[in-house]
């Protein structure tokens, strides 16, 4: 990740309550600030679009969303919760999206991660798996994935 979208993400993650600033850069021996935020990411603002237009992806971020879209259908519990974590730190490695598409992609981390960290606390709970739903839906309306199927 090169330094300009390094700010970016920080400066998104500082508006958001810093909970993915918490669960990307620190340990999760002490992630109350990501549960105080867990509440809130569900409704996660991104970055306003020109003329409802859809922030372009790159192939990094199309191959790791699909492979939790995937997992979502096909796994459960701390399984799935360990997929999405996994995909998550493939999308902020691989990414090279421009800084306001980042930005828009952070709601959705946000989504993710909250999703699977309760996912990993209640592996039966459905409001993990609905956490990871809401952002797989909430992607295309953000992003053009071209055959994105939900």
């Amino acid at each position: 990740m090169n330094s300009k979208t390094l700010v970016t993400v920080i400066a998104v993650a500082l508006l958001v309550g810093g909970g993915v600033y918490a669960r990307l850069y620190h340990s999760h021996e002490n992630n109350a600030d990501h549960e105080a935020h867990a509440a809130h990411a569900h409704d996660t603002a991104a970055p306003p679009q020109v003329n409802g237009q859809r922030w372009e992806t790159d192939e990094a971020l199309r191959t790791g969303m699909l492979r939790i879209r995937d997992a979502a259908s096909q796994q459960q519990g701390t399984a799935l919760a360990s997929t999405t974590k996994t995909q998550v730190d493939y999308l902020i490695t691989n990414c090279k999206l421009d800084s306001q598409a980042d930005a828009a992609l952070h709601g959705i981390i946000s989504q993710l991660l909250t999703g699977a960290d309760m996912l990993n606390k209640a592996p039966d709970s459905p409001d993990g798996v609905e956490r990871i739903q809401h952002a797989l839906q909430q992607y295309p309306e953000l992003f053009n994935h071209p055959g994105w199927q939900p």
